[in-house]
């Protein structure tokens, strides 16, 4: 009977410290209300813009933004149509836009020069906004 009490109090102690380490991962949110990727560098921040085109915006390590350099990225939507970007002030912007409704994937490409390796991302388009922080869900930064 002890040796079981002992396994659970291990075991009680391993799940609290997994859920504390779980909660202390905030997701941060792009600058402009769009989602940012995942350990890119410069960080890329994606974002859908009302007329459906897709912006890429860049920033430092501090979130301020800088001037899209040598990144490509595309962007395929629904597992059939491709993006493609061009350069627009400091950022990269989608030269066609995403196929009408939400609910599918995305997959983003990304490379931060031409001879490095892609990046790829993958999350569900949802453009409902959180009841929660308020943000399009494909940015939602609650962890729901």
């Amino acid at each position: 009977m002890k040796t079981s009490l002992n396994h659970f109090v291990i075991i009680g102690a391993f799940c609290a410290g997994l859920l504390t380490a779980n909660a202390a991962e905030k997701v941060v949110g792009g600058p402009k209300g769009g989602r940012l990727l995942e350990k890119t560098d410069p960080r890329a921040e994606f974002r859908v813009e009302k007329d459906r085109t897709v912006t890429i915006a860049f920033y430092d390590a501090a979130l301020k933004p800088v001037a899209a350099a040598t990144q490509t990225v595309t962007v395929i939507a629904d597992g059939k149509t491709k993006l493609e970007f061009e350069r627009n002030g400091d950022a990269l912007v989608s030269k066609t836009k995403l196929p009408e409704g939400d609910g599918y994937s995305i997959v983003v490409q990304f490379k931060p020069s031409a001879e490095a390796r892609p990046q790829n991302f993958r999350f569900k388009l949802d453009l409902h906004n959180c009841g929660g922080c308020k943000l399009v869900e494909y940015a939602c930064t609650c962890g729901h």
